[in-house]
């Protein structure tokens, strides 16, 4: 197991723990794709001078799985995600996303040989409960400072949340793909995934709503985008590359699966209280992170 690839996934994990809780308190008349548009394009605003640099190192088979990871990982993903986001809150959203361990290691072992361990199995099947757990729980009917959930929007969030789940796993499995076999940077690779997702997303732009008729005020909205923005988008994203290229891609997600425990002491924030479900639910995630990462793979 390599160090830097544990440490990176795990900063990546709180980084989008935090990140989450900071969009979920952003109130906004945008859609859910318009305002992955809008973060993405931030993203690669902050990061165009790694695109200016040489040294560009990538194969053309890499360049093409990091552009195919970042169209379905982060321009879908994303979007989906976002929508999810929107209408079961921080912490049931994370941790329906724990179930993307799962995906990966099914994933990684057909596509890519790197097969687990029986524990592994095991370490996925707790996780696969937590989410269970977490799935049954109603969302809180109203916040304090944050936005409020949508009435019965739980459904279609669960469904959303699972859509974005997959759609995550297959970008992890492509920059997986593309990264374990090539010197590519961790934050060259995060940038070209950025701006291949920047760049289908780009006919969303026209349908912005015009300056003069946004809700106010702007000038409390952009300081937590761009906070959000740096932290689960700019910092999130070039430390999963890092994670992917040091780690197998059923390892480094589950360890991205982290998430959800780290963004429980957010979830009073929201208003929101775990109760001894959100609890038990984290701590079997916990459980079956441990498992997955504490015992080896082949491959």
């Amino acid at each position: 197991m390599a160090t830097t690839g544990v440490v990176a996934a795990l900063a990546a994990a709180l980084c989008w723990a935090v990140s989450s809780s900071l969009w979920r308190r952003l109130s906004t008349s945008l859609s859910a794709a318009q305002l992955n548009l809008v973060k993405n394009l931030l993203a690669v605003g902050i990061q165009l001078p790694v695109l200016l640099l040489g040294g560009w190192l990538v194969s053309p088979l890499a360049l093409v799985l990091l552009v195919a990871s970042g169209v379905l990982g982060i321009a879908l993903g994303d979007s989906l995600y976002f929508a999810a986001l929107r209408r079961l809150g921080t912490r049931r959203t994370l941790t329906l996303e724990a179930g993307g361990p799962a995906l990966s290691l099914l994933g990684g072992a057909l596509f890519l040989a790197e097969w687990p361990r029986w524990p592994q199995g095991l370490g996925v099947a707790l996780i696969c409960l937590s989410v269970a757990l977490v799935a049954r729980q109603q969302p809180p009917p109203g916040t304090a400072g944050v936005v409020p959930l949508p009435q019965g929007g739980q459904p279609l969030g669960l469904l959303l949340a699972l859509a974005a789940l997959v759609c995550g796993s297959a970008g992890a499995l492509l920059s997986r793909a593309a990264l374990r076999d090539s010197a590519l940077p961790p934050l060259q690779s995060a940038t070209l995934r950025l701006a291949a997702a920047a760049i289908v997303m780009l006919p969303l732009l026209w349908r912005l709503p015009p300056p003069g008729v946004r809700p106010r005020p702007l000038r409390r909205r952009w300081p937590l985008v761009l906070l959000a923005t740096l932290l689960g988008t700019s910092a999130g994203i070039v430390l999963q590359q890092t994670a992917l290229q040091h780690l197998p891609a059923g390892l480094a997600v589950a360890l991205l699966a982290t998430a959800p425990v780290l963004a429980l002491p957010l979830a009073g924030l929201e208003g929101d209280r775990p109760g001894l479900g959100g609890l038990m639910a984290a701590v079997l995630a916990l459980a079956g992170v441990s498992l997955v990462v504490g015992l080896g793979w082949r491959g």
